[in-house]
């Protein structure tokens, strides 16, 4: 999967980069938990560098 810095993600993108299942990261979305995403239409979308960011900050953790 190669990104650019400005890339948006299907949440099947994003579920793969963080290694984790779909309902996972719908999971994590309803208890306010995980990397942020945005609407386009019906469609959630995960800006990559937000992920990346949000992955950094919990190996932080």
């Amino acid at each position: 999967m190669a990104a650019g810095p400005d890339e948006l993600w299907t949440i099947e993108e994003a579920a793969a980069f963080l290694r984790v299942e779909k309902g996972t990261l719908y999971a994590w979305r309803k208890r306010h938990y995980g990397p942020p995403a945005g609407r386009v239409g019906r469609h959630l979308r995960y800006d990559s560098a937000a992920v990346r960011a949000w992955f950094r900050n919990q190996e932080a953790a």
